[in-house]
């Protein structure tokens, strides 16, 4: 699914939802999701979590992800290719050259 299906599939789900709730109560979900993502990480990497549970935390950061972007205004699949869309935004290169402790 691309980008935008995926920010016009959540927004015909929970659009009229998500506009009650607004930019802060949607953000305060979408860190909660990151949070839920982080702990399925770690218990994914001892062996605690089965994968299909780690894909479905994936799955609901993403969302809540289109969710913000919806309610921002914000295309996010015209977003990523402008910033990714070629070479590192950091270094300018492909692939990346940034130190590891650089963020690109």
């Amino acid at each position: 699914m691309e980008l935008s299906a995926l920010q016009q599939r959540i927004k015909k789900l929970y659009g009229t939802k998500d506009a009650q709730r607004g930019v802060e109560g949607t953000f305060l979900w979408f860190t909660e999701e990151v949070g839920e993502l982080a702990a399925a990480l770690r218990e994914e990497r001892h062996g605690k979590l089965p994968r299909k549970e780690l894909e479905r935390e994936f799955a609901d950061v993403l969302a809540w992800l289109a969710t913000l972007a919806n309610l921002a205004g914000i295309d996010l699949g015209q977003a990523v290719l402008d910033k990714y869309g070629s070479d590192c935004p950091g270094c300018r290169k492909t692939p990346c050259a940034c130190s590891l402790l650089e963020k690109p």
